[in-house]
């Protein structure tokens, strides 16, 4: 009985050693806590590469900066570099942008592996200048910048595990048959301020980016709506082109859509159901020549409508039925500019009870004179405070400008990168 004894008092001091490190382990230090950083939606984190073991301190190129912190990055920006040095094989990412670069040659990058990140932007580089394949080679590249720079066609191959590729402010006229195979894991696609015409696009290049969910093609020369669009698509940018036209049902197959930007374009008639969409959320048609509204969806939150030939806001055709137990979302109106007379029916305030702001602004009723509604920014659900600061100030209200109204029209300027 006293080895029994003892072997009990033994395992009872064990066991309450073992229940003492888990008292002291809080649980909800881990599963409660906000994380110090999300990474955006177009990161996908199966695609991590394994991270190298190295011995410190760690190779640089000569011309750059490696940070200890940060030991597989590599800062090679604003030197004025012509030419791209050696990359240590270690090396996950490279910032070259803002200097002098022309060409991309294969030799620097001969014995990189781990490689995910790429940034070129603001330099000179020209696509002939672009060694074939150079890009292709590194197979766990996952973002390439080469916005700023002088190309003239789309970079072509690219490695498979490419997410985001930006191209914007370039001189890309054309899009080769196959320069988007072989991309299933793009998400996102910058391709404004180039020279794409309707041409480019008849061979529907984005139909099989299966896992599209940004495309920026503002600031080109299309005509027309993009043909074949993945219904993968979260948000499309198509401002500063030439569109005329949304064919009907054109969006029917992007039920995912949350923000739509299309302002300055040429816009005149929008069918009345072409943004029945379930997500979306923001809605610019700023800068066009519509005459008329058309249907709101109930998930829509802001809308811009200014700079165009509105005589009146027909609260029917925007909410043709109200329902109590789904109601519309809309907060935030703009629309100065137009050729308003009266304001905004207050049935809109029962179809939409969310509304916060309507920005009214100078109306453009005379061709040679714009003048001002009574009121030109309706404000509601203001706390005892805002009322008062409001009271107090309503002459500053009645001078509001357009300029007044940036942060608003930036609203999702973060998914529009």
């Amino acid at each position: 009985m006293g080895i029994l004894s003892q072997l009990s008092i033994i395992h009872l001091l064990w066991s309450a050693m073992v229940f003492c490190q888990y008292e002291d382990y809080d649980f909800e230090d881990e599963y409660n806590e906000e994380p110090d950083h999300q990474h955006p939606y177009y990161f996908n984190s199966n695609t991590q590469a394994e991270i190298p073991r190295f011995p410190f301190p760690v190779q640089c190129a000569r011309e750059c900066f490696c940070p200890p912190a940060f030991p597989l990055s590599m800062y090679c920006d604003h030197r004025e570099l012509k030419t791209i040095p050696n990359i240590p094989s270690h090396v996950q990412q490279l910032y070259l942008q803002n200097n002098y670069i022309e060409a991309v040659p294969t030799e620097p990058f001969t014995n990189v592996t781990f490689l995910r990140e790429i940034n070129f932007s603001h330099n000179k580089i020209k696509s002939h200048m672009i060694d074939h394949g150079v890009f292709a080679k590194l197979s766990n590249l996952v973002q390439l910048h080469l916005q700023h720079n002088e190309l003239e066609e789309f970079p072509f191959p690219l490695p498979s595990s490419l997410e985001r590729l930006l191209l914007g402010f370039n001189k890309i006229s054309q899009l080769s048959g196959n320069a988007l195979e072989g991309l299933p894991n793009i998400t996102m696609l910058d391709l404004c301020n180039n020279f794409l015409d309707d041409s480019v696009l008849k061979g529907k290049p984005f139909a099989n980016m299966k896992n599209l969910m940004q495309l920026n093609l503002c600031n080109n020369k299309l005509q027309t709506m993009p043909p074949d669009l993945p219904s993968s698509l979260m948000y499309l940018s198509l401002e500063n082109n030439s569109i005329s036209y949304i064919p009907e049902n054109y969006f029917k197959r992007l039920q995912k859509l949350i923000a739509l930007r299309m302002s300055h374009n040429n816009l005149q008639n929008i069918p009345h159901n072409t943004f029945n969409l379930p997500n979306l959320l923001e809605l610019n048609l700023g800068h066009n020549k519509l005459k008329q509204v058309f249907y709101i969806p109930r998930s829509l939150q802001h809308l811009y409508i200014e700079d165009n030939d509105i005589e009146i806001i027909n609260v029917t055709l925007m909410c043709p039925s109200i329902d109590p137990m789904n109601t519309n979302q809309l907060t935030y109106i703009r629309a100065d500019k137009n050729k308003l007379t009266i304001p905004i029916s207050t049935y809109a305030f029962f179809c939409f009870p969310h509304i916060r702001t309507i920005y009214y602004g100078e109306q453009n009723v005379n061709a040679n004179k714009s003048t001002q509604l009574r009121i030109p920014v309706f404000r509601r659900f203001l706390t005892p405070e805002e009322y008062d600061e409001a009271e107090d100030n309503h002459e500053t209200h009645d001078h509001e400008t357009e300029e007044d109204h940036e942060a608003d029209d930036n609203y999702f300027h973060r998914y529009f990168q």
